[in-house]
C-alpha cells in the first residue's frame, strides 16, 4: 500500500521494489495507491490489515514522523501498530518554480515573496509531508509568507505546477528532474546538506542564504503489528537483495534517492528517533497541526 497518489517519488520507489521482489519470488507484487487524508487513509488501512504478510505498507517520513509529531491523535500509531521491515531510501527535495515566476535563484524568490506577501503559492503532496515541512522551514527561515496548496500526492502537485496553477513545489528529484531538464520547470535549490550528483549545478538551500537548512525524506517498508518474524525476515532479505542489485541501485540513484537498507530493529530505532526529532522541532517552533493548514 502506497498512501499517496501515483506519480510521486513514493510511488516510483515502491514500484521499483515491487517489480524486483516480484521477479525474485516469481510472484506478482501489486502496488495499491490509497491516497487521501495526507496519507492517513492508506496507513490506517495497512494498520488494520491481517498480519499475514500479504499486505505491506510503504512507510515514509511524512506518515511515520512529521504527521504523528504534529497530531498525536491520528487513527494509527507508527510505533505500536506496525512491525518495521527496513529503511529503504533517503531522498532530498528540490525547490522548483514554474518558468512564469520571475525568479532565477532562491535570493530572487525571497525578494519577490517579501514584495508580494501571501501571493506566491507552493504545492505539496499533502499536509505534514516532507515536502510541506521543507516549505514551512523555508518560510520561517526566510521570514516570508507563501500560500500552501496541499494535494493528494506528488504526482498531482507537480502536474499543477507544470500547468502553472501553482508557483512552487519542493518536489522529489525523480519527478522534478526530467521536467527541469526539459525546461518546463526551473530548479532553484536542493534541500540536502550537500549538492546532488544528479544536478550539481543546483545549490543547496543552506548555501543560498539559509545556513543549517536540511530536510530529507525517507521511505521504508512496514507490516501490520503481529506479522510473524519469519515473514518480516523474508521481506527484509528480499529488500536488501533488491537494493544491492546494480540495476535497482542505478535506477534509484538516477532519481536522486540514496539506497540504504537496514535490519528491522535498526528501522524501528530510526522511526522512534525521527518521531522524537520532529516532535522536538515542532515544539520549539510552537507549531500544531491546525496551524499548517
Amino acid at each position: 500500500i502506497v498512501p499517496f497518489a501515483a506519480g510521486g517519488s513514493s510511488d516510483f520507489t515502491a514500484r521499483t521494489l515491487a517489480h524486483k521482489i516480484g521477479e525474485s519470488w516469481g510472484q506478482q507484487v501489486v502496488v495499491d495507491n490509497r491516497a487521501g487524508g495526507t496519507g492517513v487513509i492508506g496507513v490506517q488501512l495497512a494498520a488494520k490489515s491481517a498480519p499475514d504478510g500479504y499486505t505491506i505498507l510503504f512507510a515514509s517520513s511524512s506518515t511515520f514522523a512529521t504527521a504523528p509529531a504534529l497530531n498525536p491523535n491520528l487513527p494509527y500509531d507508527p510505533v505500536n501498530d506496525f512491525a518495521p521491515i527496513s529503511l529503504v531510501v533517503l531522498g532530498p527535495n528540490v525547490l522548483t518554480a514554474h518558468p512564469s515566476l520571475p525568479v532565477q535563484s532562491l535570493k530572487d524568490l525571497i525578494q519577490l515573496a517579501r514584495a508580494k506577501p501571501g501571493q506566491i503559492t507552493y504545492a505539496s503532496p499533502g499536509i505534514a509531508t516532507a515536502s510541506h515541512m521543507a516549505g514551512v522551514l523555508f518560510v520561517r527561515g526566510a521570514g516570508i509568507d507563501l500560500l500552501h496548496v496541499p494535494y493528494k500526492g506528488g504526482g498531482p502537485a507537480v502536474t499543477d505546477l507544470v500547468a502553472g496553477q501553482v508557483n512552487l513545489l519542493f518536489g522529489s528529484v525523480s519527478t522534478s528532474l526530467p521536467l527541469v531538464r526539459a525546461g518546463r520547470l526551473r530548479a532553484l535549490a536542493v534541500t540536502s546538506a550537500k549538492r546532488l550528483t544528479t544536478i550539481p549545478e543546483v545549490p543547496t538551500m543552506a548555501e543560498s542564504g539559509l545556513p543549517g537548512y536540511e530536510v530529507v525524506q525517507w521511505f521504508g517498508l512496514a507490516a501490520p503489528a503481529g506479522t510473524p518474524r519469519a515473514v518480516v525476515a523474508k521481506f527484509n532479505q528480499a529488500l536488501l537483495a533488491t537494493l544491492a542489485s546494480p540495476d535497482a541501485r542505478e535506477s534509484l540513484l538516477k532519481q536522486g534517492l540514496e539506497p540504504v537498507g537496514s535490519t528491522p530493529g535498526e528501522f524501528a530505532a530510526y522511526i522512534k528517533s525521527e518521531l522524537a526529532k520532529w516532535t522536538r522541532v515542532f515544539k520549539e517552533m510552537g507549531l500544531q497541526g491546525e496551524q499548517l493548514r
